[in-house]
């Protein structure tokens, strides 16, 4: 039995490959590597290097592969990009998923794992979110994420397809190890760009509003670790093998934290200074977003391993650091703290 994995040399799929790798499945990739890297995929993983919407491609590995479970992750995720470019992110996320889910009905293909996301939400009445808020979401990548949820649905009740819909709240860090990480040039993740900043790469971080109504005036966000996040599909592929009915799950740890409060973690881990300048609001942003993990927890058979913010940056820090070295020498530490 082998596992697809779409985007699986990406930062959130390279987890994953890796991840599944150690717990002995037979795994093959396809990503085109516009944001993904081949180097961090395991020695003997099959990279097929195309697109998750060229059907052709797909059906050829289902077959040749005996796929019987797709874990989907291709697709578009910088929410200020969709509001630039909103087509692109109908094209990436919700035409290629439509594409990808016609063979896995031609193929037989029965267990589906989408990479979703908490901005499906938009702004929450209630904090933390549960699976059954209302989903009004702000930005075209939320949008295009919603519509694919919608219609495995119904292409999953029309086709007796069992599917897990993840819906992500803020990725961050990096493997443990060190061996693999976020690496994608001009990222716009806050812990990435932290501890890029803590590394003397950028000049300064932005911060885009200080006038919210939260306690520091700045967005709050639950961050979860890429990878008890891996540990989450994981869990969701076992879940999907046993039975378990489709089913719609938040990935967070059920705590907030603000963009300033994240700064600091960085600051602290990494004994660093460096300059932080105050924006104005950005659209499409969403001022707070905290996970209900109540359902996930008594779904899956999933408990998280680095629920602390501290040790989530220092595993990005530790990676960035390793990445600097590969690509130019020691890193150009910013100002000690």
């Amino acid at each position: 039995m082998t596992v697809l994995v779409t985007g699986g040399a990406g930062y959130i799929g390279s987890h994953m490959v890796q991840a599944l790798v150690e717990a002995g499945e037979s795994v093959v990739v396809i990503d085109n590597l516009s944001t993904g890297f081949s180097a961090y995929l395991p020695e003997g993983v099959p990279l097929f290097i195309g697109d998750a919407a060229d059907e052709n491609l797909v059906e050829g590995v289902i077959a040749a592969h005996g796929v019987e479970s797709i874990i989907h992750f291709a697709g578009s995720v910088v929410v200020p990009d969709s509001m630039r470019d909103p087509l692109a992110y109908y094209r990436n996320n919700t035409m290629t998923t439509r594409s990808l889910l016609n063979v896995a009905v031609k193929c037989g293909v029965n267990r589906f794992i989408f990479s979703s996301t908490a901005a499906v939400y938009g702004n929450p009445d209630q904090v933390p979110v549960p699976e059954h808020a209302a989903t009004r979401p702000m930005s075209p990548y939320g949008s295009s994420k919603l519509m694919t949820e919608i219609m495995l649905h119904d292409a999953a009740s029309a086709h007796g397809m069992s599917y897990v819909v993840l819906r992500y709240f803020n990725v961050a860090g990096a493997d443990p190890l060190a061996r693999i990480g976020l690496a994608t040039v001009g990222a716009t993740h806050l812990l990435k760009i932290a501890v890029e900043a803590a590394t003397g790469q950028r000049a300064k971080i932005d911060v885009f509003g200080t006038d919210y109504p939260t306690p520091d005036g700045s967005c709050i966000r639950d961050f979860i670790h890429v990878a008890d996040l891996a540990q989450a599909h994981r869990a969701a592929l076992s879940y999907l093998r046993d039975g378990g009915p489709s089913t719609t799950l938040n990935c967070g740890y059920g705590r907030g934290y603000s963009v300033l409060e994240t700064i600091e973690a960085v600051r602290r881990v990494s004994g660093r200074n460096f300059a932080v300048q105050y924006a104005a609001r950005r659209s499409g942003d969403i001022m707070t977003m905290v996970a209900d993990t109540s359902r996930i927890r008594s779904t899956l058979d999933w408990a998280p391993r680095y629920d602390d913010l501290e040790t989530i940056a220092a595993h990005a820090l530790a990676w960035e650091e390793k990445l600097f070295r590969e690509r130019h020498g020691e890193p150009r530490h910013a100002a000690s703290a």
